[in-house]
């Protein structure tokens, strides 16, 4: 029987490379399994469906929701995004490690469900880099702008609930900060013990 594979959730305020961080950790772990979200957003230039996202429409996603095939979802600046339950327990039954890169209140439903899951928040050095970074990205309105800024605050207080942080000043420091958590994580006592236990046992 394979011992179950680790379900890592990646959180952070919009803006503050969660994607960046994600793909170069991804690309440097390919034994790790990127679970694809849905969502209800029209995509953006580049995006393309079932690799970027799982793009929905809103009668399609909320009867997912009432069929319970989400592992997690929420209605995020109007616009619903969601975790395929399906797809990632059965990665993790095989073995296999998953990561998830959600919004903050769909990480406090995963919280809540799978609270094994490794749970880490990206940080940005500071608000103001923040802000131009978000600026700089070119997508949103003035009024989307504000709103995303205005609740950057409120999700970082919500740190207390993750296990780690990692400060995304720099790219490959940050990735290789991931690649130290998940180390430790795989060696944690909790995860390991009947195996660690039954590996010993056969040798008396």
């Amino acid at each position: 029987m394979n011992k179950e594979g680790i379900l890592i959730v990646i959180c952070g305020p919009s803006g503050v490379g969660k994607g960046t961080i994600c793909k170069e950790f991804l690309g440097e772990n390919r034994d790790i399994k990127l679970s694809v979200s849905a969502t209800t957003r029209m995509p953006r230039t580049g995006e393309v469906d079932g690799i970027s996202y799982h793009f929905l429409g809103t009668g399609q996603f909320e009867e997912m929701v009432k069929n319970g095939e989400f592992i997690e979802y929420a209605r995020v600046y109007d616009n619903y995004y969601g975790t395929p339950k399906a797809e990632v327990l059965k990665s993790l039954k095989n073995g296999e490690d998953v990561l998830l890169e959600i919004d903050i209140q769909g990480a406090m439903q995963v919280k809540c469900s799978y609270p094994e899951a490794v749970f880490v928040f990206i940080l940005p050095p500071s608000l103001r880099e923040l802000r131009d970074r978000i600026v700089k990205r070119g997508s949103e309105t003035e009024e989307s702008l504000k709103l995303r800024f205005g609740s950057a605050y409120e999700e970082i207080c919500k740190i207390e609930n993750f296990d780690y942080f990692v400060v995304n000043d720099d790219v490959e420091k940050a990735v290789m900060q991931l690649d130290c958590i998940m180390m430790a994580e795989k060696n944690r006592v909790l995860r390991n013990k009947e195996n660690i236990l039954r590996k010993f046992r056969e040798e008396i």
